[in-house]
């Protein structure tokens, strides 16, 4: 079985830390250093993404068996789990199908339900680079722009070029997850009954009031924080509260 990709910094109980849908480790490199002095942090590259293996499978349950298999591979024990969006559900199932693995729990901005698809023109913009290799970043940012107007989507899009002999590539495996993205944004029934942190961002609409009737219903030792003045990336928008919420959590001065 392939072993998924990561970089691991600090030493101490295990972190694994989950990007979100047509992320990468490097987007949480940041962060990641700054618990290596309290943890150490495995900053992870899930299937399909980043420098990690490209597959035709792409389901919570295929990208589980790989968290399994990392683990397995680390021999890592009492692992604490940190997941963002699409790593956050991932997150969830891999706690619900290992919780004598799983000593913490933590989600950022997603709950187990279906959310309606809303990445069809960025995927299609993926495409369009992955058929057409730019010749260029340039090229590529003009490209992208005609599928995705804001600049700041564009750039977080963009980190997943990188340069070939040829030109230009991209990291993700676009084709693959333009035909699995339903997949990605269906319900789950997973349920974990150990300590839960959900951060939600106060600007997004990932997490509403009437979810958490839901979230103590599958999670319940499941707390509820929100971060001020945070959209859905809000361990960017605001990463000083977001790291005081999961310091409190973990027990860390």
């Amino acid at each position: 079985m392939s072993l998924l990709h990561s970089q691991i910094l600090g030493t101490g109980k295990p972190l694994l830390i989950l990007h979100g849908f047509l992320g990468m480790s490097d987007n949480w490199r940041s962060m990641g250093k700054q618990w290596a002095a309290h943890f150490e942090v495995h900053l992870i590259d899930l299937r399909n993404h980043g420098r990690s293996f490209h597959s035709d499978a792409f389901s919570y349950a295929d990208m589980a068996a790989d968290l399994t298999a990392y683990c397995d591979h680390h021999q890592l024990q009492q692992v604490i789990v940190l997941g963002h969006s699409m790593g956050g559900k991932l997150a969830m199932h891999y706690a619900t199908t290992n919780p004598e693995q799983v000593e913490k729990l933590i989600v950022a901005d997603i709950v187990p339900k279906t959310y309606p698809p809303h990445h069809d023109h960025i995927l299609e913009g993926l495409m369009d680079l992955h058929t057409h290799p730019p010749e260029s970043r340039g090229d590529a940012d003009q490209r992208l722009s005609q599928f995705v107007t804001e600049q700041g989507t564009r750039s977080f899009l963009l980190k997943n070029l990188y340069r070939t002999r040829d030109g230009f590539a991209l990291r993700v495996n676009a084709p693959v997850l333009q035909d699995q993205v339903r997949q990605v944004m269906m319900a789950s029934d997973a349920n974990y009954h150990g300590p839960t942190l959900f951060l939600a961002g106060e600007k997004s609409d990932y997490i509403l009031p009437q979810d958490h009737a839901q979230i103590a219903s599958q999670f319940p030792q499941a707390i509820v924080k929100t971060i001020p003045n945070a959209g859905h990336w809000l361990h960017a928008e605001n990463p000083i509260v977001f790291a005081a919420e999961m310091a409190d959590f973990l027990g860390i001065d």
